[in-house]
């Protein structure tokens, strides 16, 4: 049982109105898994729309020749703040999976209900989706500007669907060329990084990953693989690509769905994810390590909360005040200090 006594809660601090406590109470008894969803849409659209929006910004400066538009470097920082957003913002909500990879790989390693795992990823995927329909009507005129440019030169069809052309702003495909078994390597070496990486986050005993710290170690996990593998060709989360996937076949039509390669972008962190998972369990996990103060703080507020989410909000209030009176914390006082 989670260690209870002492411990504020946001009531505790903040009380919030009648309409809504009475609106909080129906979320977590009536419709919780739809917050959970909305969070791991959300979490995909902060990550999708800071990421794409800067590569958008990489593509279109070089097609038009501006220098300094944007940059790898650039694109790899977009995408690591906005992973680091949807961390901060919405992993209390959903336990933070944002994506597919990840939620089937809890499933497997962790018990997470399996029940839940299609509604997290249809989430997930929609997220991606609104945030890169977001972006196109954001950069639609400098788009079409560009498009109609490369199509006067007759250049259109030969660049759109690369990682130079307009579309390849949302959709992800692979240079002309390329040799797919060699883009396959790639993916799923950077995925096993990035897998391993959560993986190795997610074990309460790893005293190195506080959880203050877990959202920068896991953006930069992936800003990594953005600055050294990204133009290889890279997609690192099936939301990201399918989302984006999507968004290209509702402008441009069946023709930009990929080929091949779209199945490379939409799979691959699946299967790797999963083997970074069993790695990391079979070589560097350890039952008898001691679990640091950080973590078993962060675990007990985490599971004090889910042993009495459903109790009515004037009930928990009363509950913190008694036991804050035989802890020695003040609740008012505290309140007083917090308006």
């Amino acid at each position: 049982m989670p260690i209870v006594a002492g411990k504020l809660r946001r009531a505790d601090i903040h009380p919030r109105g009648r309409a809504l406590k009475l609106w909080e109470r129906q979320r977590r008894k009536n419709v919780h898994w739809l917050m959970e969803c909305f969070a791991e849409a959300l979490g995909v659209f902060f990550y999708v729309f800071a990421g794409v929006g800067s590569q958008a910004g990489f593509v279109l400066g070089g097609l038009t020749d501006q220098a300094g538009v944007s940059s790898i470097l650039q694109v790899g920082f977009a995408y690591s703040i906005g992973i680091v957003l949807a961390l901060v913002v919405c992993a209390p909500t959903s336990g933070g999976h944002f994506n597919p990879a990840m939620t089937i790989t809890a499933a497997v390693f962790r018990g997470f209900p399996w029940k839940k795992v299609p509604r997290y990823i249809i989430s997930q995927i929609l997220g991606g989706y609104i945030a890169c329909l977001i972006i196109y009507v954001q950069y639609r005129a400098q788009i079409q500007e560009v498009s109609a440019a490369l199509l006067a030169k007759g250049a259109l069809d030969a660049v759109n669907f690369t990682p130079a052309g307009p579309a390849g702003i949302f959709g992800m495909y692979v240079a002309p060329g390329s040799n797919l078994g060699s883009v396959f390597l790639n993916e799923f070496v950077c995925d096993f990084v990035i897998g391993i990486t959560i993986w190795t986050c997610l074990d309460p005993t790893n005293f190195l990953a506080p959880p203050a710290a877990i959202p920068w170690i896991i953006a930069l996990a992936y800003g990594v693989c953005i600055w050294g593998y990204a133009p290889v060709g890279l997609a690192a989360n099936t939301a990201r690509d399918m989302g984006g996937r999507l968004l290209v076949l509702t402008i441009w039509g069946t023709k930009a769905a990929g080929g091949r390669y779209a199945a490379i972008a939409a799979l691959t962190n699946i299967p790797s994810t999963l083997f970074a998972a069993a790695v990391y369990e079979l070589f560097l996990a350890d039952s008898n390590r001691i679990v640091p103060d950080a973590h078993r703080e962060f675990v007990e507020c985490h599971m004090a909360h889910h042993a009495e989410e459903d109790d009515d909000d004037d009930e928990l209030v009363r509950r913190r005040r008694s036991a804050s009176s035989s802890s020695g914390v003040d609740v008012k006082e505290v309140t007083e200090l917090n308006p």
